[in-house]
């Protein structure tokens, strides 16, 4: 079973950027569907961007032309490339790992905070 370990969160100011990181071990990423969700406190979790094992990307319409989310198979890691941040999309952002027959597993959580 794979295991996800997500970084690369932060405070920044309103505009800013940051890049998450989603490092998986444990089994072969290239295999997997990934997705970056997000849950703000007092929300419910919600869909941020997804990636195909084969490339195709889907991006949430609050986030479309200033997310990016791309994956490194041979790291091992699904990154998501956060520009022109808004204080709305502060978050606890999470990874996730889809593999037909097998479990969804979910990373621990990175926090964002965009604020000035």
């Amino acid at each position: 079973q794979v295991q996800l370990v997500e970084s690369g969160g932060g405070l920044v100011q309103p505009g800013g950027s940051l890049r998450l990181s989603c490092a998986a071990s444990g089994s072969i990423l290239r295999f997997y569907a990934m997705g970056w969700y997000r849950q703000a406190p007092g929300n419910q979790r919600e869909l941020v961007a997804t990636i195909s094992s084969g490339g195709s990307t889907n991006y949430a319409d609050s986030v479309k032309g200033r997310f990016t989310i791309s994956r490194d198979n041979p790291k091992n890691t699904v990154y998501l490339q956060m520009n022109s941040l808004k204080p709305e999309d502060t978050a606890v952002y999470y990874c996730k790992a889809n593999r037909m027959g097998y479990s969804a597993t979910w990373g621990q959580g990175t926090q964002v905070t965009v604020s000035s």
